[in-house]
Parts: structure tokens; C-alpha cells; sequence
């Protein structure tokens, strides 16, 4: 339960962070839009591990990059 905190505090931060520079591009936006969700469904289909949600982060990190790019 922990990590799951610490991990979407990290991610909340980072994307907070983000929006003090310049307003983000498609692909940022899908970047972490799909890092957000990738995570989430990844922890949901593992179980919970850490593994899964740190997987379903960067696959949806990549997805939601190459989908932001396109737009």
C-alpha cells in the first residue's frame, strides 16, 4: 500500500512540477496522461505488485507519447 502511495505521490509531482514551465506539447500531455493510466491498469491486472504498475507506467508512457504526437 505504501508503494502505491509513494508512487502516485511521485507521479502527481512530476506532473505538477511539469506545469510550471511552458504550457506542455501533445506529447507531454499523452505522455503522462498514459503513464497515469498505464500505471493504474497495470497494478490492477498484477495484483498490485510493484512491478506491474511501474510496467503499465512506462507502457503507457510510451503509448500516450506516440498517441500525443499524432494530435
Amino acid at each position: 500500500m505504501n508503494t502505491k502511495l509513494l508512487i502516485s505521490a511521485a507521479a502527481a509531482s512530476l506532473i505538477a512540477l511539469a506545469g510550471c514551465g511552458t504550457n506542455p506539447t501533445n506529447a507531454q500531455i499523452g505522455t503522462a496522461t498514459g503513464a497515469v493510466l498505464g500505471g493504474v491498469a497495470g497494478s490492477a491486472v498484477s495484483g498490485g505488485s510493484t512491478l506491474g504498475t511501474v510496467g503499465g507506467a512506462a507502457a503507457g508512457a510510451l503509448i500516450g507519447n506516440e498517441v500525443g504526437k499524432k494530435h
